[in-house]
């Protein structure tokens, strides 16, 4: 009998190869965009994915202003936020919060995606989202991938 010993890897830190990642949210749709994007927060793309790890990308997500919700999304959709004091519940629109803070749309629709715990607060700060086209990670040299390439 043929004994092959094989080893499962465990990612570390030290052993993680990071890149950076652009990806253009324009003209797609919000919540396909970034359940890819915290894919690629995540690491889930790589082979030696460890849930305990962070062994994501850090990713760029350009023209957050042009991202596009189906339906009656963008009027009906609502963002609740509590102001700390009694009765301080307020509500925002997405049609608001796209004109007002553009970027706040695609963060919090990835934050909702990732672990809601230590990990996922270390995930969330590899992710840099701009409203428009400019950005200031070229030194980084990002690589650019379209949304729908992700799987």
């Amino acid at each position: 009998m043929n004994t092959l010993s094989y080893k499962t890897v465990s990612a570390n830190k030290a052993t993680v190869a990071r890149k950076w990642i652009l990806v253009d949210a324009k003209d797609q749709v919000l919540g396909r965009l970034s359940s890819r994007v915290a894919k690629i927060l995540r690491g889930k793309h790589k082979p030696y994915f460890t849930p305990h790890v962070d062994c994501g990308d850090t990713v760029i997500v350009i023209n957050a202003d042009k991202v596009v919700l189906t339906g009656n999304k963008l009027a009906d959709k609502k963002y609740i936020r509590h102001t700390g004091y009694p009765g301080g519940q307020r509500f925002t629109t997405a049609e608001q919060l796209l004109s007002k803070r553009p970027t706040a749309v695609v963060e919090r629709s990835v934050k909702g995606m990732l672990p809601k715990n230590r990990l996922g607060r270390e995930l969330f700060r590899n992710l840099h989202v701009y409203a428009g086209e400019a950005h200031p990670h070229e030194a980084q040299k990002p690589e650019k991938i379209e949304p729908d390439n992700i799987r």
